[in-house]
């Protein structure tokens, strides 16, 4: 390969054809849309989803990622697009890794946000680790959220679209981590471009709703999954001052946090 070969899109001096790149897919529009693109380009697209939690429940659980639905929804589009995909069953590191995390903050009165210690714990770790094993020459993700160059080298910026902005959620990814990752939605103006290119490349998931939910809290009752975690976690008890008198009592101390002034049912 030449010295002088120009930098293709992913930022590597060789042709598309001589670049191999996993794509993270959940399922939904977004990623899909990043595998097709880069598909288009001539890249050697390697998909791959993972199974986070019990399979059964997945299959039956809708506006979650890496849910049941979803996981058939990627397989379609790496067929459609004529790339390799594949399923990942690391639903026991999702729960050390996450799930326990999740139960146990709560339990200590905190108020977690589990994609972050997704992202930090699995997809930027694990699942970065397995792209290196099938020999890709980086990882790419739907996030919406930029990769420049700096004078120190990648940096990590805001996405074009403040209202899609993931930047939070990504605020622990490390220098070796984000030198080896891609974001290619991050310059993108609105999500309506990538339904404009989803519905472009054909891809069946182009009107599909976005995902809300905690991908294991079914229908958002999160006390309920850490009942089920961790028994007798919602057992009930008085709620006193610092003078140990008791205002009222509580359903359980998951479903309070620190700081909550509103909700607790003892007036003023």
């Amino acid at each position: 390969m030449p010295l002088d070969y120009p930098l293709n899109s992913l930022g590597f001096a060789k042709p598309p054809t001589q670049t191999r790149v996993v794509v993270a897919m959940s399922g939904g529009v977004d990623s899909s849309v990043v595998a097709a693109m880069l598909a288009k380009e001539g890249y050697d697209v390697v998909g791959v989803t993972l199974q986070l939690y019990d399979h059964g429940a997945a299959l039956a659980k809708k506006g979650a990622c890496c849910a049941g639905r979803d996981i058939h929804d990627a397989r379609r589009v790496a067929e459609s697009m004529g790339f390799a995909h594949y399923v990942l069953d690391y639903e026991n590191t999702f729960r050390d890794a996450v799930m326990d995390d999740f139960a146990d903050a709560y339990l200590a009165g905190a108020t977690p946000v589990p994609c972050i210690r997704c992202n930090e714990r699995v997809k930027f770790k694990d699942l970065l680790t397995t792209a290196r094993d099938l020999d890709a020459d980086c990882m790419a993700t739907g996030h919406y959220i930029q990769r420049k160059m700096g004078p120190y080298g990648a940096e990590l910026h805001c996405a074009n679209d403040a209202a899609r902005d993931q930047s939070y959620f990504l605020f622990s990814t490390t220098a070796e981590q984000l030198d080896y990752l891609r974001f290619p939605l991050g310059h993108l103006h609105s999500k309506a471009e990538t339904r404009a290119l989803a519905q472009s490349f054909g891809l069946t998931v182009a009107d599909k709703p976005d995902s809300q939910d905690i991908c294991f809290v079914p229908n958002g009752d999160y006390a309920a999954v850490i009942e089920k975690m961790r028994p007798g976690s919602a057992l009930p008890g008085d709620i006193v001052d610092n003078q140990g008198t008791v205002l009222g009592q509580h359903p359980g101390v998951i479903h309070f946090t620190i700081g909550q002034r509103r909700g607790l049912g003892i007036g003023g």
